[in-house]
């Protein structure tokens, strides 16, 4: 598989003017870039990313992060949009594997990425080291007519093929992932995290709204949260 510019992975799927314009019309809003950020007080760098996007019946973007072994990593605060289909929870950590994908009817195209701290001199910034972890494009979903917005039926998982047509496996540990943002692509009104856990179910203890900080919320319809 070609090596892509770090700068292009970092920046997501590349989609067609007309597919990008289709999400903006039907209010789909998915932001997969990564950054590179700095925390001040803990003296080290770390790297940010959005869980985001959501579906209508016809085309679907959703993206999400796990860790380096593709588990659920805990998001910093869940986001209260205005709307749906659009930004969901704020993560950061020192590795994030991002997993997007991009939906029309039943066709999906897939990227899996690494995004991780490379070794820098004391007193330096920091660098960010993209590398490629999977590319699937022109994937098959098995929806049903009709029901689109709703879980696969026959399949947790979209199906891909090389251009030989042999079939590409989605690298193991990071299925769980890729099936989170399946459910992501096919959300209509999306108002949640898919795949980002909020603090309390990562079995951290719940914030004191008492000491001036929020508790983690979950979020409702419209994008609010109780």
């Amino acid at each position: 598989m070609p090596a892509e510019p770090g700068n292009a992975l970092r920046r997501g799927l590349s989609l067609p003017r007309r597919a990008v314009r289709r999400l903006a019309q039907v209010g789909i809003f998915a932001k997969p870039d990564v950054s590179l950020e700095h925390q001040h007080l803990a003296r080290r760098y770390v790297i940010r990313g959005v869980e985001s996007g959501g579906a209508i019946e016809e085309i679907g973007r959703y993206v999400s992060f796990a860790d380096g072994e593709g588990k659920p990593l805990t998001y910093l605060h869940p986001i209260d949009a205005v709307g749906v289909n659009g930004l969901h929870a704020v993560v950061v950590a020192p590795v994030l594997v991002r997993v997007e994908m991009f939906r029309v009817g039943r066709t999906c195209e897939l990227l899996i990425t690494k995004h991780r701290l490379g070794h820098v001199e004391v007193g330096k910034r920091s660098l960010l080291e993209s590398s490629l972890l999977f590319r699937g494009v022109h994937g098959y979903l098995a929806i049903e007519p009709g029901k689109k917005g709703k879980e696969a039926t026959n399949s947790r998982l979209p199906v891909f093929y090389s251009r030989s047509g042999e079939p590409l496996e989605i690298p193991e540990a990071f299925q769980a992932a890729v099936e989170a943002v399946t459910r992501g692509i096919l959300c209509a009104g999306c108002d949640h995290s898919h795949y980002l856990a909020p603090p309390v179910a990562a079995g951290l203890p719940e914030t004191n709204p008492g000491e001036g900080t929020l508790s983690p919320t979950r979020s409702v319809g419209g994008g609010q949260s109780v």
